[in-house]
Parts: structure tokens; sequence; C-alpha cells
């Protein structure tokens, strides 16, 4: 077999997909990096809170990434097979599973917000501060659940653009009212944290508006109307529940983890948490190519599988693989070059500085591990339809080996903080190997669709 794949369609598709949508994972990462930035300039303090907090928001948009992909997994293998009504009633499945899990987290963080911030840190003043964000913040994610959930039905069918177009307006009024209302400008309150997320909270609600009147009235693929996420069919509710769900899971579970990453590194002081603030942030915005391989491989496998032609998902896969790893040493040379140029922007303790760069080299190792297990396990292993593979694999390294050698690390063997968060992203490295076998074996092409539909 050839190593790369000759058909120029393939490669249209894939670098098509997968930059749109970096495009659009940039322009989303940069929400909160300009949030980052401009709270850090304000107070080391505010951006203490705001990072907490994003703990929470980074949990929800792992659990709706779940959701979404659990949908486009299913939906991708129809779109190969030109089938849209299928795809209309699992969606109606993912929007009120999205719609549901926001509420509940939205309801909790209104409720208890100081409590629900104490369990990731324990230094009272962060959570004060977090507090007064959280309780602002927390009135989006209803908002961005739906949102979310559009643009993943409209990405299984192959519409990117409109994502990058709506990330585009949320950045762009995110900047303006950060800067009228963390600093008080133009007459406004000078708000602080607050400002931060009311400007969030507003830039959110004009995203919803534009992608609910872009799936009414512009797009001809889907067609989407009010009556199709009432359209709720339990032959479908079973369907997404068996493929689903296991995304679902594997997505929450790690949104935990980090969560308890969080956790351990909010216990090791301030500095630790601004530092993995910073580098956390960074990391994310360097990585967007490799997160939009990974979604991109996702709907080029599922549709190859749902067209049955195993011999183009054999060609696919190889190819990717190579791919995932060009795209792996471009992002580390990206983080590490951006390294300096972002942290000059940081009115932080010279402390608070070296931590983060320090963090910031230890992930221009790992990203690169991160580029390529990610995307063949979550990309091209869950598109073929094995999606319960990616949830056992996360847990077991997650939960039986990182998060308890870290606790080890940190509070039992009172190991430096480099070392502890070393021992927190190792599994990027180790999950290679596990992800180099279980791909080249292909025993996960599986057949998600219906055919009597």
């Amino acid at each position: 077999m050839k190593l790369f794949v000759r058909d120029r369609t393939f490669y249209r598709t894939f670098f098509t997909l997968t930059f749109v949508i970096a495009l659009q994972n940039l322009i989303a990462f940069g929400v909160n990096l300009t949030d980052s930035l401009m709270l850090g300039a304000y107070s080391e303090l505010s951006l203490s809170g705001a990072a907490i907090c994003n703990q929470i928001i980074f949990l929800l948009q792992m659990v709706l990434g779940g959701i979404v992909t659990g949908m486009v997994v299913i939906a991708a293998q129809y779109w190969g097979k030109k089938q849209v009504e299928p795809i209309k009633r699992i969606f109606a499945v993912a929007f009120w599973l999205a719609a549901g899990t926001s509420f509940i987290i939205t309801a909790v963080c209104l409720i208890a917000p100081e409590q629900v911030l104490g369990l990731l840190t324990n230094v009272p003043s962060v959570i004060k501060e977090g507090a007064k964000f959280l309780k602002i913040i927390s009135l989006t994610y209803c908002i961005f659940a739906v949102t979310t959930v559009i643009l993943g039905v409209l990405r299984s069918v192959e519409t990117v653009k409109i994502g990058f177009w709506v990330s585009l307006s949320t950045f762009v009024l995110n900047i303006i009212f950060n800067y009228i209302f963390i600093y008080g400008k133009f007459g406004a309150p000078r708000m602080g944290i607050r400002g931060s997320a009311f400007s969030t909270l507003i830039a959110r609600a004009a995203e919803l508006v534009i992608v609910l009147c872009y799936a009414a009235f512009i797009d001809k693929k889907l067609k989407l109307r009010f009556k199709n996420i009432l359209a709720i069919e339990r032959g479908y509710i079973k369907d997404f529940i068996k493929t689903g769900l296991p995304t679902v899971l594997s997505s929450t579970f790690w949104g935990i983890a980090m969560g308890a990453q969080g956790a351990i590194l909010g216990r090791l002081g301030a500095s630790a948490i601004a530092a993995s603030s910073i580098a956390t942030t960074l990391f994310q915005m360097a990585s967007i190519v490799s997160y939009g391989s990974a979604t991109a491989s996702n709907v080029v496998i599922g549709k190859a599988v749902g067209q049955g032609d195993i011999g183009k998902i054999r060609q696919y896969t190889k190819t990717l693989q190579i791919l995932f790893l060009f795209i792996g040493a471009g992002t580390s040379l990206a983080l590490f070059t951006g390294k300096l140029f972002i942290l000059d922007f940081y009115n932080i303790s010279q402390q608070t500085r070296s931590l983060a760069g320090t963090f910031i080299l230890i992930l221009c190792i790992t990203v690169i591990g991160t580029s390529y297990q990610m995307a063949v396990l979550t990309g091209i292993v869950s598109g073929g339809g094995d999606t319960k593979f990616v949830l056992f694999n996360d847990i077991i390294f997650m939960w039986f080996i990182v998060l308890p050698l870290a606790v080890l690390s940190a509070f039992v063997f009172k190991m430096p903080v480099m070392v502890t968060f070393i021992v927190l992203k190792s599994d990027q490295i180790m999950k290679c190997a596990v992800a180099v076998v279980k791909v080249n074996r292909f025993k996960w092409i599986k057949k998600l669709t219906r055919d009597n539909v």
C-alpha cells in the first residue's frame, strides 16, 4: 500500500476542514487569551480568579465536545450515505443532552459559586475574586451549549466556514467590551474581573444570534428548523447512547481530570495557578491545528466508513498518521517561538514568569505526542465507530496512572512543581504506543447507520 494517498480531493477536504476549524479554535481560544492578558494587566489576583473559573468552563467544553463528537461520528456516516433526515434526529438528541447538562452546571455555579471554586483551590483571596467572575460567566453556559451543538451538526456535513465567522465576531466583541468594562472606559464603570465576564456574556449572546440566523435562513444542506429539536425518536436515542455516550463520558472524565490537575496545582500556590494558566492558554493556542486535524479526520473517516470503502479507509489512515506527526513538530516549534513574546504581555512576578517558562518548555515536548495520539484516537478510531476504546484508554491512563502519581509527587514526596507538572503531562507520550498499535490493526471500523431510513 502506498504511504501517501494520491487523491487530491482527500487533501483538499482534510486541509480545508483542518485549517478552518483551526482558525475557529484559534479565535475561540483567543477569547480566553484576551481575557487572560487583559486581566493579567489589571491584576495577578484577577488572573488567578478567572483561571480557576476557566477550569469549570473547560469541563463544560469537554462535555459538550463529547456530545458533539458522538453526534458527528454518527452523522458523518449518514452524510457519507447522503441521508439527511437521520442527521436531524441525532442532532435533536444531542441538543437536549447539551442543553440539560449546561443548565445543571449553570444552576450549581449560581447557587454555590464559592463552594464550587473551593474544590479547585484553597487560596481564599482567589476564591473570593473568582466567585465574582463565576456568577456572571455561568450565564453564558447554556448559550454556548446551543451554539456548539448547531455548529457541530453543520460540521458533520462539511459546513465549517460559519464557525470561523461566528468565532471571529465573538473575539472582536469580547476585546471591545473587555476594554470598556474591565478598565471603565467611555463612561462605563470600572468592573475589573466582573467586566471580563460581562463582556463574554454579550459576545456569546451575539454568537448565538448569528448561528441561529445562518442555520434557519442560509444553510441549504440540513435546513434545520425549530421542529427538528422536538423530533426525538427512541431508536436514535439508543443509537446515541451506544455510540455517543462513550465520547461524552470520555470527554467528561477528561474534563474532570483536568480539573483535578488544576486542583493539584492550585494547592501549590498562587504562582503555580497563574503560571499554569499562562502555559495552558499558550498551549491551547499553539495546538489548534492538532485539534483541527483530529476533528477533520473524524469527519473524513466517518464519511468513508459510511460509503463502505475499506481500501480508502486504510489509505487515509496511513497518510493521516504521518500528517499528524508533521503537525506536532510544527506545533512544538510554534509554542517554543511564542514563549517569550507572550510572557512579556503579563504583569506577573519573576517567580511566576520563570515557572510559566518551564511549563511551556515541557509542553513543547509533550505536544508532539498529543498531536499524534489524540488525533489518532479521537479522530480516526472514534470516527471509524469505535468510541468505547478511547473512553477506557483515557480512564486507565489518567485515573490509574497520572493523577495518583501526581498526588504522590506533590503532597507525599513534596517534589518541585516542575516535576509534578511533568507527571501530569506524561500520558501524552505514553498513549502514543497504544495509538500506534490500535489504529494499524483496523479493528475499529464499525458501521453505525441504519439501513431502514
